[in-house]
């Protein structure tokens, strides 16, 4: 997880950058093309690098009561930094070096000297294509070369046109009502189930055992081990009803009820302490169908005298279907009475470390992922230039977290650690790439809507596809770990990285076409920009009858 995380954002930065160094005309000193490059690309990457940090660091605060979750915010935020002087510094150096050596027509590769054309013309095809820079026909450098990449060629020479055609518009309408919808009816089965099989291995036997075990036996609850951890009169009548009262509405596989019931039937009386425990050790104990229980009494001697130090019960709960809500109250009804009662005693089963992981600590990082969401949004109100950048902003990302998080459900996946983990970083991803298309539009300064949507997809379009492609082949090999986990972690991030490109490439482009910002104020300043350049025109015609002069 922290490994793909950490993926998706250091390959946008080098995706972006690399992007904007190519958008600079190669016939500029290499100095100026940085420089361009830098000024495009650092300030989009410098906010959603501070979001990421903010986001994480809250995760990291000691506010999250899951251990894995601050573990992995606190790697995150220092991955984050470490990540964004890698791309200020040593990526920004290694296009200096790259446009050193293309200014002096070095090879980029074998930094060389590339061969004349008249020596290259004389070498086999294969000598020729490697050693060739591509310039080699022409007798200057284009301004433009990144217009022939085969990306951006197909952006603006056939998907804008595609995407923003008045006939598929509707579609892409009814597109987004299906996905909100199921998104919606999603949202509303979310349920914190906490299921032991997705922590396991998908070939290891405890998943068979549980799997059978949830089908057959679903309705009991784990075995719950009572262990009583001090010095007690298990003689004494009152302390006798206690145990009886703590062990109702239980089945109770218990020592002291066998030993109570074989005390009656052999109408022995052992109503002190050295009777009670004499009878248990010499005449109880010693039994072959009580012998199983020498093993939940420990007794200590001192000198003449045995005394019993600590025990155990174990206990079994009849349950409905909703096993483990019933399982949780059952933890919430003998906690607080292991510290109220005078008897001490502690209740534990392994599935208890998950019953509480999901059942009573998942709220509180679920309330810190909707607070991190709610303060990204409001500071980026001081990030931006435009407002309705930031508007366009707060839907997008709101409706790529509740598609990611009516998805998942729908594709049962469980709202565990995660699940939660995945959503935050959600979060992140789709502001990373929303982010830049969206202020890019919103500042454009064409005719129309629909030219500044093209623009900005020919701008970032190309970064955007290229990283999430890269992000979601590095998936794959999620699939074949035989871990439900790794599983879980692949669904979630499959559903973050297509939901995204969807938003990017398909709703965005279509919805901004005939949704505000208007472009209407661009054409009026335009039109009082040629008006004053014609008034001009006609004062110097008119102070310079003899002589005119283009302007």
């Amino acid at each position: 997880m922290f490994v793909k995380a950490l993926l998706g954002h250091g390959t946008k930065g080098v995706f972006e950058l690399l992007s904007g160094w190519r958008r600079t005309r190669e016939n500029l000193p290499f100095k100026d093309r940085v420089a361009d490059a830098y000024s495009d690309v650092m300030v989009t990457y410098t906010m959603t690098s501070s979001l990421y940090f903010i986001t994480f660091g809250m995760g990291a605060s000691p506010f999250t009561n899951i251990e894995a979750v601050k573990v992995f915010c606190q790697n995150m935020c220092v991955s984050i930094l470490l990540n964004y002087f890698y791309i200020f510094s040593f990526f920004g150096s290694c296009l200096v070096f790259a446009g050193q050596l293309e200014q002096n027509r070095y090879h980029s590769i074998f930094c060389c000297k590339i061969p004349s054309a008249e020596y290259l013309d004389r070498k086999p095809v294969w000598f020729q294509t490697v050693m060739s820079d591509g310039h080699q026909q022409t007798s200057h450098h284009e301004t433009n070369p990144y217009q022939h990449h085969f990306i951006q060629h197909f952006l603006r020479e056939h998907y804008n046109e595609w995407i923003t055609n008045i006939y598929v518009k509707p579609f892409v309408v009814i597109l987004y009502l299906i996905y909100a919808s199921f998104s919606f009816m999603g949202c509303l089965q979310i349920s914190d189930r906490a299921n032991i099989i997705n922590l396991l291995a998908s070939d290891s036997p405890s998943v068979s055992y549980a799997t059978v075990q949830q089908k057959y036996f679903s309705n009991y609850s784990p075995v719950i081990g009572f262990y009583i951890y001090e010095p007690l009169e298990y003689w004494n009548s009152s302390v006798q009803e206690d145990l009886r009262r703590l062990c109702s509405g239980f089945t109770a596989v218990s020592w002291v009820e066998q030993y109570y019931q074989f005390l009656k039937v052999s109408n022995i009386s052992a109503s002190n302490k050295s009777d009670f425990i004499s009878v248990l050790q010499s005449s109880f104990l010693k039994k072959p169908e009580f012998q199983h229980f020498r093993n939940d009494i420990i007794f200590s001697k001192a000198g003449d005298e045995n005394n019993i130090i600590a025990s155990r019960l174990y206990l079994v709960a009849r349950t409905s279907r909703d096993k483990q809500k019933e399982v949780i109250e059952v933890l919430e009804k003998l906690r607080p009475l292991s510290l109220s009662k005078s008897i001490r005693f502690i209740v534990f089963n392994p599935s208890f470390v998950f019953t509480d992981h999901y059942g009573l600590s998942v709220t509180v990082p679920v309330l810190i992922a909707g607070f991190g969401v709610l303060l990204v949004l409001i500071l980026t109100f001081f990030l931006v230039i435009h407002p309705l950048g930031n508007f366009w902003l707060i839907l997008s990302v709101t409706s790529i977290e509740l598609g990611v998080l009516g998805l998942m459900t729908l594709w049962n996946v469980d709202m565990d650690c995660i699940s939660i983990l995945c959503l935050i970083y959600t979060l992140n991803f789709a502001i990373d790439h929303c982010a830049p298309l969206l202020y890019t539009f919103v500042l454009a300064t064409e005719h129309t809507r629909t030219q500044c949507i093209k623009s900005s997809l020919q701008e970032h379009g190309t970064a955007i596809l290229q990283n999430v492609t890269s992000f979601l082949i590095g998936l794959v090999p999620l699939l074949f770990v035989p871990s439900n986990l790794t599983f879980t972690l692949f669904k979630c991030l499959l559903l973050t990285g297509g939901c995204t490109l969807l938003h990017c490439f398909v709703i965005l482009p279509v919805f901004l076409t005939f949704f505000p910002p208007s472009k209407k104020h661009h054409k009026k300043k335009k039109r009082a920009k040629r008006k004053e350049r014609e008034e001009i025109e006609c004062i110097e015609i008119q102070e310079n009858p003899d002589h005119v002069t283009t302007v």
